[in-house]
């Protein structure tokens, strides 16, 4: 039989363990979207880089897929590893900070079509 400062520090761990299970176990929050900071529903939940793997890039955020195609149809890989890598150069960048404008005032489930821009289409 263990005696009682045993007991109590097994207590202690056990209750550590439960309150970092309850953590994991229930994320009830949806994570935001760094561009248009709505909610994103599991449903619109796409992960992108933001230097893009074929130029070495790991990190990823969630961002709402509608957010992710417009990022991709305004600027190149090479354009994205240069010099729009983080969040606030994507958010610098003048049709990106127009568009996420306009998403602002949709509901988080909203779904919408992304145009490639006049310039990436000649190429």
């Amino acid at each position: 039989m263990p005696g009682r400062i045993r007991r109590q520090l097994i207590a202690q761990q056990l209750s550590a363990l439960d309150a970092a299970r309850a953590q994991v176990a229930a994320p009830d929050a949806l994570p935001i979207c760094p561009l248009c900071e709505r909610p994103i529903p599991r449903s619109e939940q796409d992960a992108h880089h933001l230097v893009p793997k074929s130029k070495g890039g790991r990190h990823t955020e969630y961002l709402h897929r509608i957010c992710h195609k417009q990022i991709h149809a305004l600027l190149t890989e090479t354009e994205l590893a240069r010099s729009h890598h983080t969040v606030e150069a994507l958010l610098a960048h003048p049709g990106i900070a127009t568009f996420v404008a306009w998403v602002r005032g949709k509901p988080p489930e909203f779904r919408g079509r992304a145009f490639k821009s006049e310039r990436l289409r000649r190429r």
